[in-house]
């Protein structure tokens, strides 16, 4: 069997439903496949899911589609491949950024002078303070980074006043605990974010590996398709190949209740990806000045990479022109079953 390594964004979640039910009803095994799932909670996240990607110990990784723009943005003297996006997990955009209710935090503009917990990404921090400026806040925050896997419990525990969250996850859990919380989408505050989660792997894995990316692709397809159809089976199975970080059955039906709405476009097809979508996500980092040079680090090296407060403060290096970067390069549907 030919082996396919995916590394997950995050703790297994419904994002990743279909993964484990074409796991689960043997569609892997019936494509010839032996697919293994990283899970970030092994090494603390320790090692980012596209990083795993481009230093070959994935196949695949699961990211937002900035990691891709990212991936295809650096300095000429990286040494890193560049990634393109395969598939969309999910059709809709179910994140926002949350505050609890009780904080009075009800606008992103009282975010100025507040603490925001980070995933410690290149374009967030500005993601986040464009949304407090568009609704007519300065843009100043506090950005921190605590441990990832412990980034909505700072939230909770009233730590951090906001961070980026999934609704169909977190946003659940806090529903089914009693925890109000305000939610802003980006769409509601004039930001056109692309698809997230994606899909992702390397140009080289592409090239050599076609064939396997389609049976893999195909495979998880159908899972996807069964998870719209049949939500709570669906979140029955993934709940039995779940065993590294047991989940709440209860948690997962009621996450797949909501997602199985957003897994398939109108016609019923998984993954597909439209190339106006992410060029009017490409337009508006341009426009905005978001597309730079600097690389960001939580240990900034002088001359090297920025930290995430040079980021925000404008510190960020060169501006990339539009017309070098096409969502051509950054996204493809040629491997999906429909792009055969």
């Amino acid at each position: 069997m030919i082996a396919v390594t995916v590394a997950l964004d995050w703790t297994p979640n419904t994002n990743h439903a279909g993964f484990f039910v074409a796991q689960n009803r043997g569609y892997y095994k019936a494509a010839n496949l032996n697919v293994t799932f990283l899970n970030p909670a092994q090494d603390a996240y320790k090692s980012t899911p596209a990083s795993r990607v481009a230093n070959g110990q994935a196949t695949f990784a699961i990211a937002p589609s900035e990691t891709v723009v990212s991936y295809n943005c650096q300095p000429k003297s990286s040494a890193k491949p560049q990634l393109q996006s395969v598939a969309a997990l999910v059709q809709s955009d179910t994140s926002a950024i949350v505050t609890l209710q009780s904080s009075g935090l009800d606008r992103p503009r009282k975010l100025d002078g507040k603490v925001y917990a980070s995933y410690g990404a290149r374009y967030e921090g500005r993601i986040v303070q464009q949304m407090i400026m568009n609704d007519g806040g300065k843009g100043d925050y506090t950005e921190v980074t605590p441990p990832m896997l412990g980034i909505w419990e700072t939230v909770l525990a009233g730590k951090a006043d906001a961070t980026w969250v999934f609704m169909g996850w977190e946003g659940i859990e806090a529903k089914r605990k009693g925890i109000k919380l305000n939610a802003f989408s980006l769409e509601d505050f004039d930001i056109p974010y692309g698809y997230s989660p994606v899909l992702v792997t390397s140009k080289d894995i592409l090239r050599e590996q076609g064939e396997t990316v389609r049976s893999f692709l195909a495979a998880t397809a159908k899972g996807y398709q069964y998870a719209a159809e049949a939500p709570d089976v669906a979140g029955e199975l993934m709940c039995q190949m779940v065993t590294d970080t047991p989940l709440d059955q209860g948690l997962v039906i009621d996450s797949m209740q909501m997602l199985s709405e957003h897994f398939l476009t109108r016609d019923g097809l998984w993954g597909v990806q439209d190339k106006t979508r992410w060029e009017r996500f490409l337009d508006w980092l341009s426009d905005r000045q978001l597309l730079t040079t600097s690389v960001q680090s939580r240990n900034k090296v002088e001359g090297v990479t920025a930290s995430l407060d040079d980021l925000r403060l404008g510190k960020a290096g060169e501006i990339i022109p539009r017309d070098s970067l096409s969502s051509d390069a950054l996204f493809t549907n040629a491997f999906l079953p429909q792009g055969r």
